[in-house]
This record gives structure tokens, C-alpha cells and sequence, in this order.
């Protein structure tokens, strides 16, 4: 006698979620439990998951030969949520269950032993591609409620245990279905404000054209001058996330295990520091099934590289083409994924070893050569990926002292949604392709960011002078067209262009 039983499942490589279908076919005889369909390690143990959970439902796979197919074959699986789905395919193999339903439905949940389902990482993109490959139904443990409930256009239930899910295909008794989640946002990090920031006027104005702008911003000063304050301000100048954007970034943290089921959505812009010492795949993303890194996992928020310098050379150098591309692109042998990565990189750095070149009254003790040695740990190709360079000297005692309070990040962060907003306007008429500055291209530089003869001759005599490159150029057009935002400028004055070149730090000094 023998049984067919089928289910669908889903299993991710990268954000994509791609159909599984789970068969099992079931002969009486001597007792085994064969798992084929390139399945890793925690897939092949489900079996022993699945023959617990059954039991404990009452049906024993002692006199059962169980064989379980995972198709298409050539397509790795990972992951524990399979295990549902396998053990209902068992069920209808062996006729302990019939569900014509299953065609239509998606299974995604662990087992426990004692037959309790188990959140799983993922569920959003998971249920996404199963709306996208025409699923019906789908059913998702309990603790994943309220990601499940970001989902519209699909029927999605909820369970506690298998015996629950069996109750539900069998008609006997309706799973809960996942109450539609309301969306909500939260202002980043307001743990920190720029009314904290005493002095640095110009490190603050760097602040809110890298924040109206979504331009990259690079720190340069000795220590205590408070290049680590600013950055982790510069989440509470940022516009709220849209409800778009929310479930961008929360389909990457889900993937990564990192949404609080409580929640089951990202609020607030992410802010990520990874220390120094992180690897190339801790900050790109990577894996044998490849995982997000820090890059992707601040999306649409804040990544702070936090003593620039330190990093490994070979993880800056990976970071160009995320930061410049827009996507972290992960290739191995047997699978490839992309990532969403547009985050606003700030990093900082000291301007030598010991710290203290520059600084007014405390000596630097490195030679000149040693002082190129440390800033050559940058490449040149690197530091062009930053639109702003900002020196950041170090804060006198008057300024800490008695000093009236700085303008709060919530005056600022009017400007910088406001300034949002023209570039917002702008893409709406068709002017420009993206939402933001930082992405213009050159041809649609030129056509926003229009020069009169005395801007221009500024702009090409410093671009001929500095010896910059063509990057720089287009960094300059778009912080001035940012600026002039802030200002509420139609055309991009002298003035404008002015102060986007004295942003190019690196480009105009030579810190030896």
C-alpha cells in the first residue's frame, strides 16, 4: 500500500522566498525516515521534530517507511520552517488527513517535540511570495501574529500547535485569523538630541544637509570633540518612515531574526555601529545561505562607522559598491542574493594615531609620514563615497560652561522634512527619478541644480585647482541643490556651490 501526501512551503535566499513542494511517500514495513531535495543539516533533522510532534497527536510512524521530497531538488533548503508542512504531507500519506485545501495553502512553522509550533525567521517575505505564487491560505505560528499581519490579499491563520492546524484542515474547528497590524512611526533614537551638542556649528549644519540630502558624512577631528554625539543625533533629525519603507526594512531585520514579535514591524529609521573589528560578511552580508550584514540592516536608516580608520581595508573596499549601488550583492557557489542597502553612511575618524594632530593645545607626537600612513588606510575611490567631509575641532571650555541651549533636533528636523518634501515634489513631476538628492544623476543635476556663469566658473576652478574627481564633481551639484532646498531656493546660487565645496574636506587640505 502506498500513500502520496503533498504540501507547500516556502524557504528564502536573500529576500526572495521561493516555493517548496514538500511530497512524502509513505509504505508500511521495516521503519525509516528518508529526507532527500538538498536539505541542510536543520531541515534533515525535522525528522526526528515531525515523529515527536505526531506522536504527541497520536499517530506513531513506527510501521511507517517515510520518504520526504523537498522540489525542486536542485534548490537549497534551510531553515526549521519546513517542519510544518512536512508533518501535515505525513499525515496525508499515511490517510490520517484529507484536505484538498492544501493545494492552495502555504505551511510555514518549527515543531517542538511536544508538538508546540515555533516562530520562525522571515514570515513576511515568506508570506509575500506566497501571495506572489497565487496561495490562498496560509497558516503561521501564533508568535508571528503581528509580522503575518503586515500582509494583505491573503488569508492568513495562526496556530498554536499542530493539532490546532489538523482541527483547521479537517473543518472540525477555524483557526484565529492574523488581525491586520497598525503601522505607527517612531522618531530614531531620541535617547539623543542635538540640544546635547554644545559649540560645532559647522559639524551641526553638516548634520542637517547630510540629513536633508540622504548625504554621506565623514567626521574628521581629535577625540572628545563629539563626532560620536553627532552621529547618533543624526537619527532624530530624520523624517519618519513611510509605511513603504517600514516594510522594506522590516522584511531585512526578519530575515535576520531581529523583529520583535511583540511588534512585528520596524518603527523608527534602524541605526547600526558595527565595531571595527567586524568582518567583510558581518558588514556585506554573507553565509553559505546568505544572511543580510550591517549595511543592509541599516536600510532606509543610519550606518556609523565609528574609527574609520581601524576598519580592515578589505571590508571598506567591499562596502563601495553596496553604498554606491544601493544593494549588497552576495554570490556563492550555490545560491546568489541581493539585499536593499541605502543607508545614510556617517563615519568618523582621528586625523593620525595618537589623535591630536590639529588640536589646539595638545601635542600630536606622530611624524608627518606616520599621519599619511594613517589616513592612506583610506582609499581614495572610499573616501569619494562620502559627499561631506566635516572637521570637527575640539569644544572649548566656554562653549560647556554656561553656554544657552542648542536648537533641539525637533526644529531641525522641520527643516529637513520640509527640504525632503521639494525633492519629494520634484520626483512627482517627473523631474527627477528618485526622492532624494543623493541620487541624482548628472543629467539631472544639470537640469535642477541649473548655475549661473559665476557658480559655475567656482565650481570648475575649484574641481581644476583640487585635482577632484568626476565623482566629486557630481557630490558637489548635489549637496548645493540640497542646501539651496534648505533655503528654500529654486535656482543653485554662488553661495550654494560655495559651501558644497567647502564640504570636500579631503579634497581641498592635506591633513600632514
Amino acid at each position: 500500500m502506498l500513500g502520496l501526501g503533498v504540501a507547500n512551503a516556502n524557504v528564502l535566499l536573500g529576500l526572495e522566498a521561493q516555493p517548496v513542494r514538500v511530497e512524502v511517500a509513505c509504505t508500511r514495513g521495516p521503519a525509516f525516515f528518508q529526507m532527500v531535495g538538498l536539505a541542510e543539516a536543520v531541515v534533515r533533522e525535522s525528522r526526528v521534530r515531525v515523529t515527536s510532534a505526531l506522536l504527541r497527536v497520536g499517530v506513531l510512524l513506527d510501521e511507517y517507511a517515510v520518504t520526504v521530497n523537498l522540489a525542486p531538488a536542485e534548490l537549497r533548503k534551510s531553515g526549521a520552517a519546513l517542519d510544518l508542512a512536512v508533518a501535515v504531507a505525513v499525515m496525508v500519506a499515511i490517510g490520517k488527513l484529507s484536505a484538498p485545501v492544501l493545494a492552495t495553502a502555504t505551511l510555514l512553522g518549527e515543531l517542538s517535540l511536544n508538538g508546540k509550533i515555533r516562530p520562525t525567521r522571515g514570515v513576511l517575505p515568506l508570506l509575500i511570495g506566497a501571495r506572489r505564487s497565487g496561495c490562498r491560505l496560509a497558516i503561521v505560528p501564533f508568535e508571528n501574529r503581528a509580522e503575518a499581519g503586515l500582509v494583505e490579499g491573503l488569508d492568513v491563520r495562526v496556530a498554536q500547535d499542530l493539532s490546532g492546524v489538523i482541527q483547521h484542515l479537517e473543518g472540525q474547528k477555524e483557526l484565529p485569523r492574523a488581525s491586520r497590524t497598525a503601522f505607527s512611526p517612531r522618531s530614531s533614537y531620541t535617547l539623543y538630541d542635538l540640544s546635547q551638542v554644545r559649540g560645532q556649528s559647522a559639524a551641526r549644519r553638516a548634520l542637517e544637509i547630510a540629513a536633508a540630502g540622504g548625504h554621506n558624512l565623514l567626521f574628521i577631528g581629535p577625540p572628545g570633540g563629539g563626532k560620536t554625539l553627532l552621529a547618533r543625533s543624526l537619527g532624530s533629525i530624520l523624517p519618519p518612515m513611510s509605511f513603504e519603507e517600514a516594510l522594506e526594512v522590516t522584511a531585512i531585520h526578519s530575515v535576520a531574526g531581529l523583529v520583535d514579535p511583540a511588534e512585528g514591524v520596524i518603527r523608527s529609521r534602524p541605526f547600526r555601529a558595527p565595531h571595527h573589528s567586524v568582518s567583510t560578511a558581518g558588514l556585506i552580508g554573507g553565509g553559505d545561505m546568505p544572511r543580510p550584514g550591517e549595511v543592509s540592516l541599516a536600510h532606509r536608516g543610519v550606518l556609523f562607522l565609528d574609527e574609520l580608520a581601524e576598519f580592515r581595508r578589505g571590508s571598506l573596499e567591499a562596502l563601495r559598491q553596496p553604498i554606491e549601488d544601493g544593494q549588497a550583492c552576495i554570490v556563492r557557489v550555490r545560491a546568489r542574493a541581493a539585499f536593499p542597502a541605502i543607508p545614510l553612511l556617517v563615519a568618523a575618524t582621528n586625523p593620525c594615531f595618537c589623535g591630536y594632530h590639529g588640536h589646539p593645545k595638545r601635542t600630536c607626537r606622530c611624524s608627518p609620514e606616520l599621519r599619511n600612513r594613517y589616513l592612506s588606510r583610506l582609499s581614495g575611490p572610499m573616501l569619494d563615497r562620502f559627499d561631506l567631509h566635516c572637521s570637527v575641532p575640539p569644544v572649548d571650555a566656554c562653549s560647556l560652561v554656561g553656554a544657552t541651549q542648542a536648537e533641539s533636533s525637533t526644529a531641525v528636523r522641520q527643516r529637513v522634512m520640509s527640504a525632503r518634501q521639494v525633492q519629494r515634489d520634484r520626483q512627482l513631476a517627473g523631474d527627477i527619478r528618485g526622492d532624494i538628492n543623493s541620487s541624482l544623476s548628472l543629467a539631472e543635476c544639470d537640469r535642477i541644480a541649473a548655475r549661473g556663469h559665476e557658480a559655475q566658473t567656482l565650481l570648475m576652478s575649484a574641481i581644476d585647482r583640487f585635482g577632484m574627481s568626476a565623482r566629486a564633481y557630481l557630490r558637489i551639484l548635489r549637496v548645493a541643490r540640497t542646501i539651496a532646498d534648505l533655503e528654500g531656493s529654486s535656482a543653485v546660487e554662488t553661495a550654494h556651490i560655495a559651501e558644497a565645496i567647502q564640504g570636500r574636506l579631503l579634497d581641498r587640505v592635506t591633513i600632514a
